[in-house]
């Protein structure tokens, strides 16, 4: 049976904990990852976590026959053409919110401005984006759902870069990279709901 793009994120999540908890070397896991988001059947899957205990990682390797389990909103936001490629403000400001598709890399530029950079209803070019903020006397914030998966790794340089918002997502979610410095300004990272919820009196 063939596999899923959910399927194939499930074993890549469970390789993923295999690593963090010591049962794979650095290697082993880069090979396995790279076989999984390879693989166009369940066969091709099982094997990859056929010798890794289920219990605590909360994922299921597909088998044959077996009912998929899917997050159908977040497939339905992966893919599609990027809306643009970066952002600038210099001595202004700038946004990016609402239905938009994020590309693979996209890089956002301040000075003496300020920008917003809002994933909550976007859509992403791949299961893995980049989002490079450079600040330079000025600030960026990027809002992110609570269930995305984020990973913060930025610089601040007499600036703060807040990496508050980073976290794991839901099953199925994209990997999302937030990199880049913050000199004299600062570059913020915070997870809230949507508009729609929060128009609903909800935090």
């Amino acid at each position: 049976m063939r596999a899923s793009d959910a399927e194939r994120e499930r074993v890549a999540e469970a390789l993923r904990t295999a690593v963090a908890e010591g049962r794979l070397d650095m290697d082993e896991f880069g090979e396995r990852l790279d076989a999984a988001y390879k693989a166009r059947t369940h066969a091709d899957l099982a094997p990859l976590v056929r010798d890794l205990p289920p219990a605590g990682t909360g994922l299921a390797v597909p088998t044959p026959g077996a009912p998929a389990v899917t997050d159908e909103s977040w497939a339905s936001r992966i893919g599609g053409t990027p809306s643009s490629k970066g952002a600038i403000a210099v001595m202004g400001g700038f946004q990016r919110h609402g239905r938009w598709t994020v590309p693979r890399v996209f890089t956002a530029f301040t000075f003496w401005g300020g920008g917003q950079i809002d994933l909550r209803q976007a859509h992403f070019e791949g299961r893995e984006v980049t989002i490079r903020c450079i600040a330079v006397m000025g600030g960026m914030e990027v809002v992110v759902p609570p269930d995305l998966d984020v990973q913060v790794n930025g610089l601040g340089l007499m600036g703060g870069f807040d990496s508050k918002g980073a976290g794991a997502g839901s099953p199925g979610s994209p990997r999302v990279r937030i990199t880049g410095f913050a000199f004299w300004g600062g570059v913020g990272v915070t997870r809230k709901k949507e508009r729609t919820s929060l128009k609903k009196g909800e935090d």
